[in-house]
């Protein structure tokens, strides 16, 4: 059996509901209030265990999945589309795709706003002015607006890791120690 095979399948479900939402939140002249909604749902996912939980858990009926979301949603504040997408989404117990439908949206409003996110990594948290002067290098280089996601690891020691699209800049402290460990090995 392809492994990759239930992935692609997860993808492909979460793309097709990105889309509709997409579609019907651009038509309706509300992609603004969507990127909003996005960051709330996300945040929502990201605090709660038992949200995740109710999403990924085949424990729950569709009625009492549905039933949380549509409650979850409505108290949440979020617009009329997403609301209906993750009610239809429960019924037809589908609320496991619900964070890759969220990166997906949030790939087609960055598209549509001729935005790239940048994946970087750092040793010590970013400042404010950092993660500005960052996204302005990185938009002469890349020709588009960038989006900073930052995260924190202490491993790297110093510098930065910087993903945007599929280029990669590796400019932490812990792979030139890498790269000269190798070295070393090949001299000796």
């Amino acid at each position: 059996m392809d492994v990759s095979e239930p992935a692609s399948i997860s993808s492909g479900i979460a793309d097709r509901y990105a889309m509709a939402v997409f579609d019907l939140a651009k038509e309706d002249k509300e992609l603004d209030k969507l990127e909003t909604d996005l960051d709330d749902l996300s945040a929502a996912l990201a605090s709660s265990p038992d949200l995740m939980d109710l999403i990924q858990s085949p424990v729950y009926s569709r009625d009492a999945q549905a039933g949380a979301i549509q409650a979850i949603a409505a108290k949440m504040g979020l617009m009329e589309t997403l609301r209906n997408v993750l009610g239809l989404m429960a019924s037809k117990r589908r609320l496991f795709v619900v964070p890759q439908m969220v990166t997906r949206l949030r790939d087609l409003i960055a598209e549509e706003k001729g935005e790239v996110t940048a994946d970087v990594t750092s040793a010590i948290a970013l400042t404010d002015a950092q993660s500005k002067e960052l996204a302005k290098t990185l938009k002469s280089s890349v020709g588009k607006d960038v989006k900073i996601k930052a995260t924190v690891d202490e491993s790297l020691i110093g510098g930065l890791v910087v993903k945007v699209g599929s280029k990669m800049i590796d400019t932490s402290i812990r792979s030139k120690l890498n790269s000269l460990q190798n070295a070393m090995k090949e001299v000796g």
